[in-house]
């Protein structure tokens, strides 16, 4: 027992160190997991090409990358001006819209009474949102500079996963090293999974509300369309986020305008909550809305715009390894294993 004692202290010490340690880089770790996901996104996709062509998947993986970089450019040469040209008048017509919203309100005793409790500009936060980020200039650099490194990450991360995979492994103890390699595998899947139903509902999303607003009448409606589809990325909060400025634009229109602009939201969300959602969440994971809601409160609350827009993959992550590690492993419950779990192809 006395010698015990201080290996416990010692491993008692550690773990703190290493909790505080995690707290104090959580933002590295945030850009760690984006790149995570950029290379699940890009190995399996290399695979996909790799099966069909002649080309090595190390060598799809930069293929993948390149095209990937390719369809941007080419996005924003042909598209860019007049895309970029829609969201700056999105982004400029916001405030007349705005008031035009607050002398609609104070026709009504309800909605002046709504005015009266909403903060004046003296009186509300000055939220940056990146945190220790300030200026605009320097917001930008930041920005990209996060960028190129969840970039560089996935590239490397995707090229090789295998040398990442066995340096997990080796601080593995040795008989448990194959279950580990299932949860590794697991997790893979799961995400993998997960990034193609959000991107197929992100899409669904974007061309839904850019060809409704088209054919209501509300001015740039491409660029509000991807607004929308953009900010579905963002479970619950983000469609709400992104049927907004279209509504706002809309009732400059009139407020017949306005209300087709809300009905229209209202009928995509429950398109893809009714139909799509279903259908995805049947081939994927299919996470619990209320700790979907949750998750994106508390970790907007711990790590800000970053865990906002991470919140429901690390929910995923939770999910599986809590199901995986505590539920099978140490409950012995079979029952609850998930879609991720039935392999499918090769890891990521």
């Amino acid at each position: 027992m006395p010698r015990a004692l201080p290996a416990a202290v010692f491993v008692t010490l550690l773990i703190g160190l290493l909790v505080l340690a995690a707290w104090h880089l959580s933002f590295v770790l945030l850009l760690a997991f984006a790149g995570i996901l950029l290379a699940v996104l890009l190995r399996h996709l290399a695979l996909v090409l790799s099966r069909h062509t002649p080309i090595p998947t190390s060598a799809g993986v930069v293929v993948v990358a390149l095209g990937i970089a390719a369809l941007l450019v080419l996005g924003i040469v042909f598209l860019g001006p007049q895309l970029f040209g829609q969201v700056d008048q999105v982004i400029r017509s916001l405030p007349a819209a705005l008031d035009q919203a607050q002398a609609l309100l104070e026709r009504f005793s309800w909605g002046q009474f709504l005015l009266e409790r909403v903060p004046s500009v003296e009186e509300r936060p000055s939220w940056n949102i990146l945190g220790t980020i300030s200026g605009t200039v320097s917001t930008v650099v930041g920005v990209v500079a996060n960028v190129v490194i969840v970039i560089t990450v996935g590239v490397f991360l995707a090229s090789d996963p295998q040398l990442y995979r066995r340096g997990v492994l080796h601080l593995i103890p040795i008989d448990k090293r194959r279950r580990a390699a299932e949860i590794m595998d697991a997790l893979g899947r799961g995400l993998w999974r997960w990034l193609i139903g959000q991107g197929l509902a992100m899409a669904t999303v974007a061309v839904l509300s850019g060809v409704g607003l088209w054919l209501i009448g509300v001015p740039l409606a491409m660029a509000l369309g991807l607004i929308a589809g953009l900010l579905d990325f963002i479970p619950y909060v983000g469609p709400w986020l992104g049927a907004a400025p279209a509504i706002l634009l809309a009732l400059a229109q009139g407020p017949t305008e306005a209300v087709q602009a809300a009905i229209l939201f209202l009928v995509i969300q429950q398109v893809e909550g009714n139909v799509l959602m279903p259908v995805i969440q049947s081939k994927a994971s299919s996470l619990p809305p209320v700790l979907t809601i949750l998750a994106v409160v508390a970790f907007g609350v711990l790590f800000g715009f970053m865990g906002v827009l991470l919140a429901t993959p690390l929910l995923l992550v939770t999910i599986i390894l809590v199901r995986m590690i505590y539920v099978e492993d140490v409950l012995g419950d079979q029952s609850a294993a998930g879609p991720e779990e039935q392999p499918d192809g090769k890891a990521a």
